[in-house]
């Protein structure tokens, strides 16, 4: 078997990556196509998704550096394969190329912004020999741009990386936010009135850029975020992770004693199911795959390490009880238009930042049905939210341990009396103001709900059937348990309508034993107040 490739964990260099032989998915079809219709472009796609690489390779593309895209053997003696764009007409002149890239996590405070800002202008004003002094943002970008024309004899590219991350990282901040965007006005707003001067312009972000006010004179960028001969620009397509990556998949299947087929399906239900168009093209997190490959391991990469404490803070002011409603929520395509910073919904931000992705399109009505991408956001997004309402709950550790415990046996040893105990007392933890404005059935519902997804649970919620939809459906290694819940109501009217619905009829040919679950919670008591369990004879 060939030797594993080496992977580029957070290396954002295109030509650190193909100099010192890293693994490059060959991406130039799509920047070809990009650069030859010229237009100025804006790409929004969640954060470590591949756009700062994808910036890189422009560069280098507009820099001439066909070197770095023909083959060649690195000084380790890696061979690295031609890439697309080496065999195309593509003329490689050497353009002036002016980039800015926010995406470094330090740009959180007005103050390092604008030191970002003047140092990134001052050295390019040193390149090209224009004296210091003008203080005007707005009037030193111009003179930048124009003098760099008039110098090399080219058009300049200009490429921004990321423009958002401080908006990202200032969610809740209204004020903070209004001078950020001010500052971007004044660098971005003289570029339409440079057209003349600009050979190509290529900006990223995480939200839709006509939405929050910087860009409103740059009225003539085209959003391709959504179009579908990009969808694939950005992270691993399906196709690529079984060409391209495929060697390297084999021996990742073999060392952790797996099939091909186990590994791929394995890598699908953990890092697949992003979707960025109407085509519906499954696109895997690239961070997380380049990861898993790299150490050989499953775990959850992209969540835990591109998720700013902003969002998370946004996230727990969200009651915890929306999960379920989240996951499966419908939106028209305008609602992928809206600002990130709005608290109206949590839809806009969940989705541009990568949280929820498009499950399914009816074109006839032009509704989207939005959801978790994959296992990995699933259980990331759940227990971000469960570590919050039981450090909120109980204030205890011990607390979160005892109900993982109780988790754990039920999986292990089907004990479901123990782990019904330990939910009663993490609702009795649960705090009053809560319950206040959600005292119904679906609170309780969703709160479970939220926690078996928390604990990794193979749980389905409002699953459709023929006659309605269960509440609640948990598979385990050793049974299905179909779980109805009742509110000041009795669990025999939840038993029943399990029976007279037939929720549990889809599941006949499973194999594992089904036990039908009715709960009675108690306004009053605030907590269950009964339960039963009877077990389907196969």
């Amino acid at each position: 078997m060939v030797a594993k490739r080496k992977y580029p964990v957070g290396i954002q260099s295109f030509e650190k990556i193909r100099k010192d032989g890293y693994v490059y998915i060959d991406k130039t079809p799509l920047i070809y196509k990009m650069i030859t219709e010229g237009v100025p472009y804006f790409l929004s796609r969640p954060r470590r998704f591949g756009k700062s690489l994808l910036v890189s390779t422009l560069a280098a593309v507009f820099e001439g550096r066909r070197d770095l895209f023909e083959a060649f053997t690195t000084e380790q003696g890696i061979e690295q394969p031609q890439l697309f764009i080496a065999t195309t007409d593509w003329k490689w002149e050497k353009y002036p190329v002016i980039r800015f890239d926010f995406s470094a996590t330090n740009l959180t405070s007005i103050e390092r912004l604008d030191n970002y800002i003047d140092n990134t202008l001052a050295s390019y004003e040193k390149q090209y020999g224009i004296p210091a002094g003008e203080e005007d943002v707005s009037l030193r970008m111009g003179n930048i741009i124009r003098t760099a024309h008039e110098q090399t004899g080219h058009k300049v590219v200009v490429l921004c990386d990321e423009y958002d991350n401080m908006m990202l990282h200032s969610l809740g901040d209204p004020d903070t936010q209004i001078i950020f965007r001010e500052r971007f006005q004044d660098v971005f707003g003289p570029l339409k009135s440079l057209d003349s001067h600009l050979q190509f312009v290529f900006i990223t972000g995480i939200s839709k850029f006509s939405q929050m006010g910087i860009f409103s004179k740059l009225n003539n960028l085209e959003n391709i975020s959504m179009q579908p001969a990009y969808e694939t620009i950005c992270g691993i397509s399906e196709e690529e992770l079984t060409t391209q990556m495929r060697p390297d998949l084999e021996i990742m299947a073999v060392n952790l004693g797996y099939t091909y087929d186990e590994m791929l399906t394995e890598l699908k239900r953990m890092y697949d199911g992003y979707h960025f168009g109407n085509r519906m093209v499954d696109m895997y997190n690239p961070f997380s795959i380049v990861n898993a490959l790299k150490s050989e391991n499953i775990d959850k990469y992209w969540f835990d390490s591109a998720t700013p404490s902003a969002l998370i803070a946004m996230l727990r002011e969200m009651p915890p009880l929306e999960i379920s409603d989240v996951d499966g929520a419908e939106c028209e395509s305008g609602d992928f238009n809206r600002a990130f910073d709005s608290y109206q919904s949590p839809l806009p931000i969940l989705y541009q930042s990568g949280y929820l992705t498009i499950k399914r399109y009816d074109k006839d009505i032009d509704l989207y049905t939005l959801g978790f991408p994959n296992e990995e956001v699933r259980k990331g997004f759940a227990g971000s939210l469960y570590s919050y309402i039981t450090n909120t709950a109980s204030g205890d550790d011990r607390h979160r341990s005892a109900l993982m415990k109780a988790y754990k046996m039920f999986w292990r040893n089907d004990d479901l009396p123990a782990f019904i105990e330990a939910i009663k007392t993490f609702y009795a933890g649960v705090p009053y103001q809560w319950e206040q404005d959600n005292r119904n059935e679906h609170y309780y519902h969703a709160l479970l709900y939220t926690l078996l997804v928390a604990f990794g649970a193979d749980v389905r919620a409002e699953e459709p059937g023929a006659k309605g939809r269960c509440d609640i459906t948990l598979l385990m290694p050793k049974g299905i348990y179909v779980i109805e819940l009742k509110y000041d109501d009795t669990v025999d009217t939840a038993l029943d309508q399990i029976d007279s619905k037939g929720y549990a009829d889809k599941y006949a040919l499973d194999g594992r034993p089904i036990t039908k679950v009715g709960i009675a919670f108690s306004s009053k008591e605030r907590n269950i107040t009964d339960w039963k369990a009877i077990k389907q004879r196969l």
